[in-house]
C-alpha cells in the first residue's frame, strides 16, 4: 500500500519535508472536543491499513500524546542538533512533552512557542512517512495561523462535538485553514452520543447533526462520527488506544472507517510530482 500513496500540494511558497509526504493538521476551535484522542487514534488507523504513520504533538502548552500513548523520558539525539522520534504501536511519535519536564509549563509567548514547533518539526528524524498527523492545539489566535502559513500542510480536519458552542469555533477554525489555502478535508463529530456503561443505551446530550449541519454549509465531507463513550476515557488514561486495546470493537472500527475516508478526500487533491522529477540542471554551452 505505502508505495502507492501519493504526496500532495501544500500552501503555495512552501516545500514538502524530507521524508515526509503528507501532512494532515488535526484542528478545532476550541479544547476540551478530543482532538487529541481523535489524533492519535487516526494516526494508529493508518497504520494498521498499512501507512508509515508519524504523530506531532503540536500542542505546546497543553502536550497530551506522551500520556495517550504512554511515552515518557527524553529523546534519543545522534548529533546533538537532530532527534530520534519515539515509536509506539508502529507510529513515530514526537511531543514537546517529552522536552519539558511533566509539571513545568511553557511559559512562552507566541512567537516562541511557533519557533519551538518549527524546530521541533523540522529536527526530528522522521523515516520516510506517509503521513505526519499533527495535533493542533486549539483555537484560532496568532500561534495557530502562523504555524498553519510555515508548515506544509496537505490537508486539515476540524474536529468537533456537536454542540452549538463547539460549532461555533469549529467553524471558525475551518475559515482560517480555508484563509491560508490549505483544504479541509473534511469534519469529524466527536460525542455524538453518550453511550451508558451501564445498560449500553445512546443518548445525542449535545444535540444531533451539528457536525453534518456545518460540513453542508461549507460544502465538506462529514468523515465520521465517534461516541462519549467511557472506555475511550479510562483507555486513554491507561495509555492504550482504543484502535490497540479494542482492536475488532466498534469504535475502533469507526476510527478505521474515519482514516480512510479521510485519505480519500486527500486523494483527490492536487499531487505534488516534484520529488518524481529529480533535480533538474541547467548548463550553458560555451
Amino acid at each position: 500500500m505505502t508505495d502507492k500513496i501519493i504526496a500532495h500540494r501544500v500552501q503555495p511558497g512552501l516545500t514538502r519535508l524530507p521524508n515526509v509526504k503528507n501532512i494532515i493538521a488535526i484542528g478545532s476551535g476550541k479544547g476540551g472536543v478530543g482532538k487529541s484522542t481523535v489524533s492519535v487514534n487516526l494516526a494508529i488507523a493508518l497504520q494498521q491499513q498499512g501507512a508509515r504513520v508519524g504523530l506531532l504533538d503540536a500542542d505546546i502548552y497543553g502536550p497530551s500524546q506522551p500520556t495517550l500513548l504512554g511515552l515518557s523520558g527524553k529523546p534519543e539525539s545522534p548529533d546533538g542538533e537532530h532527534i530520534i522520534a519515539f515509536e509506539k504501536y508502529g507510529i513515530q511519535v514526537m511531543s514537546i512533552g517529552f522536552l519539558i519536564h511533566e509539571e513545568a509549563p511553557a511559559i512562552w509567548r507566541g512567537p516562541i512557542v511557533t519557533k519551538a514547533l518549527q524546530k521541533m518539526l523540522q529536527d526530528t528524524l522522521w523515516h520516510n512517512l506517509d503521513y505526519l498527523i499533527i495535533d493542533l492545539p486549539p483555537g484560532t489566535g496568532d500561534i495557530q495561523l502562523t504555524m498553519a502559513q510555515k508548515i506544509p500542510v496537505a490537508g486539515a480536519v476540524i474536529v468537533t462535538t456537536p454542540q452549538d458552542l463547539s460549532l461555533i469555533d469549529a467553524k471558525k477554525a475551518l475559515v482560517m485553514f480555508e484563509k491560508v489555502h490549505i483544504p479541509v478535508l473534511g469534519v469529524i463529530e466527536n460525542m455524538s452520543t453518550h453511550v451508558c456503561s451501564a445498560c449500553g443505551h445512546e443518548d445525542a446530550i449535545f444535540g444531533e447533526d451539528g457536525g453534518q449541519n456545518m460540513a453542508d454549509q461549507y460544502n465538506v465531507k462529514l468523515l465520521g462520527q465517534l461516541p462519549l463513550d467511557k472506555k475511550i476515557r479510562v483507555q486513554s488514561d491507561l495509555g492504550i488506544p482504543m484502535m490497540i486495546a479494542e482492536p475488532e470493537g466498534l469504535i475502533a472500527k469507526k476510527y478505521s472507517e474515519i482514516a480512510a475516508n479521510m485519505v480519500a478526500q486527500l486523494a483527490l487533491r492536487p499531487k505534488d510530482y516534484s520529488s518524481l522529477l529529480g533535480k533538474i540542471e541547467v548548463k550553458q554551452e560555451k
